[in-house]
């Protein structure tokens, strides 16, 4: 279903998403035991509806060297990322991927979160935001690009599982879309009746679900950071612990019963200019 994908060696980054992993390697080099634990990509195990789960919004942020290497080259073919962004649109398929790689590295040093409205591209610059709509029945999705593939010719972009589920593509894998800019600026266009997914502000989410702020090596760093969101947000926040290779330290807000609380919880991080926050099930 999915291409292999350009992933780079693990960083420590402040502010990642999703569950923790190990360290991946440049590409040429064997890889450590985690790294394609699966043969074939899937969705999880059983449905998990993400339908509560809102468009990424896109806003300005600093763009770095990691995941815009320009020119890079992948299995003999070599791209060169787009300069300028601003009047990007593009018709093709679209693919998705998940638990073959959901808390592995994408590109820029991030952890994907197959749950997270986020998705690969091969030009765009990392990161940036893409409208993206299903040419069959006209739904669509706002993601945030953070990682590199799908390296097919006939695909170009591969979307989460959430991302995918929104716009009806995971049952047969692949769907014609358009594929459009977002910038910071742009106001989404409020979503036809047809295409309300989102649950209703009451709608109560699965047990265990958090929002993730940001993971760090350090545990002092972690509990620093934890401490002053903490004295903000009128919810519980609390580190999780995880040790792989490496020992990471989670920082978490939660639980959140509904997506009523889930919605006031991200207004609250927003107000404190904290990048915006993934959803975490169970875990």
């Amino acid at each position: 279903m999915h291409a292999w994908r350009i992933l780079v060696p693990a960083l420590l980054v402040s502010l990642i998403a999703g569950c923790s992993s190990t360290p991946t390697t440049k590409p040429g080099k064997s890889e450590p035991p985690s790294r394609y634990k699966q043969k074939h990509d899937a969705g999880p195990g059983k449905f998990v509806d993400t339908s509560h789960v809102p468009d990424a919004v896109p806003r300005y942020e600093v763009r770095t060297m990691a995941g815009n290497k320009n020119p890079y080259t992948v299995l003999g073919k070599t791209y060169y990322l787009i300069e300028d962004e601003r009047s990007y649109k593009e018709r093709g398929y679209a693919s998705w991927y998940g638990t073959k790689f959901h808390g592995e590295r994408t590109s820029n040093g991030e952890v994907y979160d197959m749950y997270a409205m986020t998705a690969a591209h091969k030009t765009l610059p990392i990161p940036s935001y893409v409208r993206v709509t299903n040419v069959s029945n006209g739904k669509t999705v706002v993601v945030r690009v953070n990682d590199r593939g799908p390296f097919h010719s006939s695909r170009v972009i591969d979307l989460s599982y959430a991302a995918a589920q929104r716009i009806g593509i995971l049952g047969n894998g692949t769907g014609q879309v358009d594929v459009e800019i977002v910038l910071p600026t742009d106001a989404a266009p409020p979503p036809r009746a047809s295409q309300q997914t989102v649950a209703t502000p009451g709608s109560q989410l699965p047990p265990n679900t958090h929002l993730q702020l940001g993971a760090f090596g350090s545990e002092a760093s972690a509990k620093q950071f934890a401490a002053d969101v903490g004295r903000k947000l009128t919810y519980p926040v609390f580190i999780s612990r995880v040790k792989t290779h490496a020992t990471l330290y989670r920082v978490r807000v939660g639980p959140l019963k509904d997506a009523r609380q889930m919605q006031h919880a991200r207004d609250q991080i927003r107000s404190l200019n904290i990048p915006e926050p993934h959803v975490v099930y169970g875990d």
